[in-house]
């Protein structure tokens, strides 16, 4: 995977070439691991929580899904379901 850009047209080259949505979360978690900068995510989902919901995407199908299987990340601002939201300010967390 450490070939693999993770722009949208390599990622689905990557998908049609058999590479799962798995390894590519694998590999994101590695490279944040490995850059060691609690700067980079205030909050990071965990590993097996993103596995299972890649697990559920069913099949890659760039023309029905076609942002099927590419991460992203969400500012710290926005509400995600069962994440905190935290402004980057710990008195300011809260849960939605």
């Amino acid at each position: 995977m450490s070939d693999v850009h993770f722009d949208i047209a390599s990622l689905h080259a990557a998908y049609r070439d058999g590479v799962g949505v798995g390894d590519v979360v694998a590999t994101i978690h590695t490279r944040i691991e490995t850059a060691d900068d609690p700067g980079i995510f205030i909050h990071l989902a965990a590993r097996a929580d993103l596995l299972a919901a890649a697990e559920a995407l069913g099949p890659f199908d760039a023309i029905a899904k076609p942002l099927w299987g590419v991460p992203f990340a969400v500012k710290d601002n926005i509400d995600v379901a069962g994440m905190p939201t935290t402004a980057a300010c710990a008195e300011y967390t809260y849960w939605p």
